[in-house]
């Protein structure tokens, strides 16, 4: 297993353009899978819930890659804020349900992947970090969707405890784990090597 850990004493935060033009690729190519998640799991997602209420959760990781795949790859904080809001307002435009809506849950999430590394003061960039920041932007999701959509349900009842389950499950898993690993198959190409994540994979010297 691939395993980068950076503990440098002295790590720049300024960003580049090529760091703000990888995000924004990142933010865009989320968009149209998020589109598309929401446009085809619409009927999956009520035979799940009518099987077992609080089971579609598991769907939820699939729109929360983006703010954990900017902020591995660029490594600057906001990385993964920026990326999550460019994807929620052009998911946005192309059409969904949501609407606005998408925004606002966007901003929690974005922030809440930050956390995942903040912790870590942006130092430190492995498979179990990635992870954390995967599962918080799960439970952000989890949050803002109780909080605002979900008023009327019992919160530490079935549907809540599975709800929060396999949403947490979800962002790990999509958000997390598979996140860690796109990244590594993307820095093996060469892409990356303008960035330190690229670099490093590599074996290449800045």
């Amino acid at each position: 297993m691939t395993d980068v850990v950076i503990n440098a004493s002295k790590t720049s935060y300024r960003w580049r353009v090529v760091d703000i033009a990888v995000a924004s690729v990142i933010g865009v190519a989320s968009s149209l899978v998020y589109w598309l998640v929401a446009t085809l799991t619409y009927t999956p997602w009520s035979v799940l819930d009518a099987a077992v209420p609080g089971l579609p959760g598991l769907f939820n990781g699939l729109w929360l890659f983006a703010g954990p795949l900017a902020l591995v790859i660029v490594r600057k904080p906001g990385a993964g804020l920026y990326a999550e809001v460019v994807a929620a307002v052009l998911e946005a435009l192309l059409g969904n349900i949501w609407g606005i809506g998408t925004l606002y849950i966007a901003l929690v999430q974005g922030a809440m992947a930050e956390v995942g590394f903040a912790v870590f003061a942006w130092r430190r960039w492995n498979l179990p970090v990635t992870i954390l920041s995967g599962a918080l932007s799960a439970l952000g999701c989890w949050g803002y969707s109780f909080f605002t959509n979900m008023q009327a349900i019992d919160i530490a009842g079935s549907y809540g405890l599975v709800y929060v389950l396999t949403t947490v499950l979800s962002g790990i898993v999509f958000a997390g784990v598979i996140v860690w690993y796109l990244y590594v198959a993307i820095a093996r190409t060469g892409a990356l090597d303008k960035f330190a994540s690229g670099r490093e994979i590599r074996g290449v010297q800045a």
